[in-house]
């Protein structure tokens, strides 16, 4: 296993150290990264958290999954790969999208 962990359902208020601090009784984290908005800064409700390694990963996951935090039912796994996205942006089309008509 993987020491990575995908943490989701996360309180809005939730904080990089706050996270560190309860994955922590776990074992060793690396890091610990809660998502957030590029333009308003606000939490998007989901994080990433590294563990020392696969044991303390699996632990955590065990003692964390469906924990309750701040009224939300925590949902902890290991992380997949990021998904390689489209070249181009904007769905590939560039601007202006695909409804151009031929006259």
């Amino acid at each position: 296993m993987d020491n990575k962990l995908y943490v989701g359902n996360l309180p809005y208020t939730m904080r990089d150290e706050d996270l560190r601090e309860h994955f922590a009784r776990f074992g060793e984290v690396a890091s610990a990264k809660v998502m957030t908005d590029r333009e308003t800064g606000r939490s998007k409700g989901f994080a990433f958290v590294e563990m020392g390694s696969g044991e303390e990963a699996r632990s955590a996951i065990t003692g964390m999954h469906g924990q309750s935090f701040g009224g939300r039912a925590l949902v902890v796994n290991e992380a997949r790969p990021r998904e390689p996205r489209p070249a181009g942006g904007f769905g590939g089309g560039g601007f202006g999208g695909g409804n151009r008509r031929s006259y």
